[in-house]
């Protein structure tokens, strides 16, 4: 498996359910932990930086969110990513390809590895994590 710890950091409650399923489906024994917007995201990540916690290895990003939705997300994460002692991948994943900006998605090519489109799929599922 590729990743062992994740976050998956979306407003949508269907969303957390679809990807649950899919992730038993597929036997992938990952440790995730959901985050309803960046905000929730970016101050869980800064509290297991401070306390020396394992980081996530994979971040699922949705873009369109409340409070700090994610171009606002890769901003911050952008500025705090070089205190980090290992790699994480992120994976963008929108309902819409409206929100996959060309001018953002270059902004940010240095930290987003990938992105799809919702809903999530086995096959997205397997390319991720398998």
């Amino acid at each position: 498996m590729k990743f062992n710890n994740a976050y998956v950091v979306d407003d949508d409650k269907v969303h957390h359910f679809i990807i649950k399923k899919l992730l038993e489906k597929n036997d992938v024994r990952a440790d995730i932990s959901f985050f309803e917007n960046g905000y929730e995201a970016l101050n869980d990540l800064k509290v297991k930086l401070h306390n020396d916690e394992n980081l996530p290895d994979l971040i699922l990003l949705d873009i369109n969110m409340p409070v700090l939705d994610g171009w606002q997300f890769l901003a911050e994460f952008n500025q705090i990513r070089k205190s980090f002692t290992c790699d994480i991948a992120i994976y963008v994943v929108s309902s819409s390809e409206h929100y996959f900006n060309a001018e953002k998605i270059q902004q940010f090519k240095d930290v987003i590895t990938d992105y799809f489109v919702k809903p999530m799929t086995n096959d997205v599922i397997k390319t991720i994590f398998l």
